[in-house]
């Protein structure tokens, strides 16, 4: 006779309550709590909406991670609407239950997926991510004669954390059924946001929502909707309120023909007051906007934090720009860096030496790629970029370099020992045209005399060499170390 491993017994346990629903339910309050997980979770698999709404209630945790269950459930909106259900019969009760401790239901999707692995095997411990002060799980406590249950309590408001992606004309109808519950918790649901990203919601329809979430919850913020300026002028004072925002990132933002000058200048002017509120601002990330040349330093100023990344990606910005950049309070302890397609063209190389001067201590990743950088400039900033210790990794394609610019690079790299990751461009000798044809027997080549350059200066060989995107196809060809051609060069 085989014996029932504890996993198998718990299984069957579990199929046992929910083949009788009305029993599950009626033996909630006095279920070990430790059966709590496995049973939650069979029964928001198997659709039993009536237990999943009676379990919430007499949860016996601070936290319900639902998120982790949604992962790969997205389809399964009865479940979800049993859960929130059972959420408002919590909140009507308007005091504690004997049972129920729950305190936050996070639907973030990456939500403690560790918490229903390991309850479902009976791993112990569990109990200590979430109370690190009560017994283990089946332990009874010895009963105090004359000892009651105490008073019931007035309900805490209960924070609902969600990632909100806000993405089409209205909310989806698992959110709408989400808003329709805060709006009516009578302050008994506080809709709490560590991931906000805005990619083509109308700004009426994202300031309706924005108005149930606690906006100093959101960490992470992301607008990335071709929104004019105009209206992120109207967003700004939404963005003053996230006061615990870590991460923005501002994408294709363009003004408008017909808008002023007067008019652009108040909106930006708005936009970077507000960024005098984010005291917590460690990553600032711009792309593709259109308002930035000469009115960096208004930003610049507001931004009061030293930050560890900053990007500002395919923006057109001056000489004067880039100066105010360089010189700027928050770039001295920049761990990541990139500048990908500002042109650098026509700018003096003193800009950018500068900043990576002030940033040498802490730089580790620094992304050049398409920046237009010529010989001249390159030679002129290769001092400072050999001071950059804690580099790590180094992007620099799509620059028109010559042999012998990539030659003195790779001898200015030996001193940087964390240097693992590098992506140069391929040399300017193994162009045909300047319409940026390759000749593959000269790529061959030079990159043959490079990495045995690598090889002799001991350098690490994690390197690839990329070419300008092909006239043809658009693609590149990289070597790493062997080479993979864009479509237009691969033999027929």
């Amino acid at each position: 006779m085989s014996i029932l491993v504890p996993a198998r017994l718990l299984e069957l346990a579990v199929q046992s309550l929910l083949r009788n629903e009305a029993l599950a339910i009626a033996a909630l309050e006095e279920l070990p709590r430790e059966l709590f997980p496995p049973l939650f979770t069979a029964a928001f698999l198997g659709r039993h909406s009536n237990v999943l709404r009676a379990m919430v209630q007499a949860w016996p945790f601070p936290c319900l991670p639902l998120g982790a269950l949604m992962r790969e459930q997205l389809s399964h909106q009865e479940t979800f609407k049993a859960v929130l259900d059972g959420l408002d019969d919590l909140l009507a009760q308007e005091v504690c239950t004997r049972r129920g401790k729950l305190q936050v239901l996070d639907l973030q999707k990456n939500a403690s997926q560790d918490f229903w692995v390991v309850w479902s095997g009976f791993k112990a411990n569990i109990y200590s991510l979430f109370e690190s002060d009560v017994d283990p799980p089946l332990i009874k406590r010895p009963r105090v004669e004359g000892s009651g249950p105490g008073p019931e309590q007035p309900l805490d408001p209960v924070q609902v954390f969600v990632d909100l992606w806000l993405k089409d004309s209205s909310p989806d109808e698992a959110l709408t059924y989400l808003i329709k519950k805060v709006r009516g918790s009578r302050g008994l649901l506080n809709l709490c946001c560590r991931k906000l990203k805005i990619f083509g919601m109308p700004i009426q329809n994202v300031q309706k929502i924005l108005r149930l979430v606690q906006l100093d919850s959101i960490q992470e913020f992301e607008v990335n909707s071709t929104w004019r300026l105009t209206t992120l002028g109207k967003f700004a004072p939404q963005l003053g309120k996230m006061g615990g925002l870590r991460r923005l990132f501002v994408y294709h933002i363009h003004s408008s023909p017909r808008t002023s000058q007067a008019v652009e200048e108040r909106c930006v002017s708005l936009f970077s007051s507000q960024l005098l509120n984010l005291h917590h601002l460690r990553g600032f990330y711009v792309d593709s906007v259109s308002f930035l040349k000469d009115r960096l330093v208004q930003v610049l100023r507001c931004l009061k934090t030293p930050l560890d990344s900053l990007s500002f990606t395919n923006c057109l910005l001056s000489e004067s720009d880039l100066m105010h950049l360089a010189q700027g309070l928050n770039v001295t302890k920049l761990k990541a860096l990139s500048l990908s397609g500002v042109s650098l063209t026509n700018v003096s190389s003193e800009p950018l030496r500068v900043l990576l001067e002030r940033a040498s201590d802490t730089l580790q990743d620094l992304d050049l790629e398409e920046c237009g950088i010529v010989d001249a400039q390159f030679t002129a900033m290769l001092p400072a970029l050999s001071c950059c210790s804690q580099l790590v990794t180094f992007s620099l394609c799509g620059n028109r370099l010559s042999m012998a610019s990539l030659e003195d690079l790779l001898h200015h790299t030996i001193g940087l020992s964390k240097l693992s990751r590098m992506l140069y461009p391929a040399p300017l000798e193994s162009y045909e045209d300047v319409r940026g044809t390759l000749h593959l027997g000269v790529l061959a080549q030079l990159h043959a005399r490079l990495r045995q350059l690598l090889e002799e200066l001991g350098l690490p060989s994690i390197v690839w060499f990329s070419a300008s995107p092909c006239p043809h196809c658009g693609d590149r060809t990289f070597y790493d170390p062997e080479p993979i051609l864009c479509p237009c060069s691969m033999p027929d």
